[in-house]
């Protein structure tokens, strides 16, 4: 649950509450429970079918060859990175609105922490302070829209949105249909590629793993509404300016010292668990599946000492290319879409077929990705993602027809 508040839950609920209306912010909350809802239903099923592995890139090694093991094993490091690029951008732009001090410093004092937290402590720490996380996530998504819906009065803040911004209430936007659809898609790519989440699919009991996934989406679905209904308290009463400004608004406006802590305390929560989850999974993933078949003589202790100066180096060039960031997250998150929407039909087939793998499965992402945003550059980036998921279908299908021939001309000889 904690791990999949982030920072972009913050940062990106005020610019699809801007773009797409109110429709944009409900549909952002139905998109994130809708993709760990269908996690949680495959669960089990994942867990009977590979009941002796511990990580996705376990997954991979039993179920693919030599090459596409390691371009698969490339494909999660990568998107590894991306979600921690995400994550990095989040927190800095956060800290930049909430402190009145370079964002560097801020930035590099978080890293610090979630180094002794992540790379340090290890899951164990990890554990230890998402609980604590999650009570005030929920305190602040609680008591703040509360207090300020009865401060205010919910028709007037109904009725300030009539008369300033009717278009939010919008509901005969096709676009913002288009855009809840398309963010469907990326969304269940991934959660289906996120290497913290399958970690957390065999550490908890194999009964209530279902059950916990489905909580867990229904529960989610609750924060991207409340923080639009934050958003709308601060815009009822007149124009804004940036995008970003709004959570600035929303800071200066809440009056109430207990409530500024809360609302920090909220922010640093969602995206210190989430750091925490990612540095630790994306460590485990580097040093398990790319240093140790490299390396396969290293014990335990070289690859303890090795975890700690992947993570401290991790975090460094994440501190260091955060400077150079100049995009909207939605942009971005669009961008790394291409590749997530075209890993679904892969990771399908990885997980249900029960036919061997073909060699050339894992390459229709690179083909489903590269074409799409090569050959289609007229076309909008909402549109190019659902081309690089069809392309990357198609390609899937066709190796895995070709599948037997493969296998039949390798064993003939």
């Amino acid at each position: 649950m904690a791990r999949w508040i982030t920072g972009n839950t913050i940062l990106s609920s005020p610019e699809s509450l801007v773009k797409y209306g109110l429709l944009g912010g409900i549909g952002y909350s139905l998109v994130g429970a809708f993709s760990i809802f269908m996690f949680g239903t495959f669960a089990n099923k994942i867990r009977f079918r590979f009941p002796d592995v511990e990580t996705i890139g376990d997954v991979f090694q039993e179920r693919l060859r030599k090459d596409g093991y390691w371009l698969m094993t490339i494909i999660i490091l990568f998107l590894g990175l991306d979600s921690l690029f995400m994550q990095a951008v989040g927190a800095a732009v956060l800290f930049d609105l909430l402190f009145n001090i370079p964002f560097t410093v801020s930035l590099f004092f978080f890293f610090f922490y979630c180094f002794i937290i992540a790379g340090l402590g290890g899951m164990k720490w990890i554990q230890k302070f998402e609980g604590i996380s999650i009570f005030f996530i929920f305190a602040a998504i609680i008591f703040i829209p509360l207090y300020f819906f009865i401060q205010e009065g919910a028709f007037k803040v109904y009725d300030g949105i009539r008369l300033y911004h009717p278009y939010l209430l919008f509901a005969k936007n096709h676009e913002a249909y288009f855009f809840i659809a398309t963010f469907m898609l990326v969304a269940c790519g991934q959660v289906l590629t996120d290497r913290s989440t399958w970690q957390r699919l065999y550490m908890i009991e194999q009964k209530k793993v279902r059950i916990t996934f489905w909580s867990t989406a229904f529960v989610w679905s609750t924060i991207p509404i409340a923080l639009s209904a934050m958003l709308l308290i601060v815009i009822f009463e007149g124009s804004f300016g940036e995008t970003y400004t709004l959570l600035f608004q929303l800071i200066t406006k809440i009056d109430p010292i207990f409530l500024s802590v809360l609302f920090f305390l909220f922010c640093f929560g969602a995206l210190s668990t989430t750091i925490n989850a990612e540095i630790h999974a994306t460590t485990i993933h580097f040093i398990k599946h790319i240093r140790l078949p490299l390396k396969s003589s290293m014990t335990d202790q070289q690859m303890r000492k090795e975890s700690y100066i992947f993570s401290g180096l991790l975090l460094l060039f994440l501190l260091i290319v955060t400077h150079f960031a100049k995009f909207t997250l939605l942009d971005f998150l669009f961008f790394y879409g291409h590749l997530y929407a075209a890993s679904i039909p892969v990771m399908l087939i990885i997980i249900f077929s029960k036919r061997k793998i073909s060699r050339l499965l894992p390459y229709s992402i690179i083909a489903g990705w590269l074409i799409s945003v090569t050959l289609f550059g007229g076309l909008t980036s909402l549109q190019t993602i659902w081309i690089s998921f069809f392309l990357s279908g198609v390609f899937s299908v066709l190796s895995m027809l070709f599948a037997r021939v493969e296998f039949s001309s390798r064993y003939s000889k």
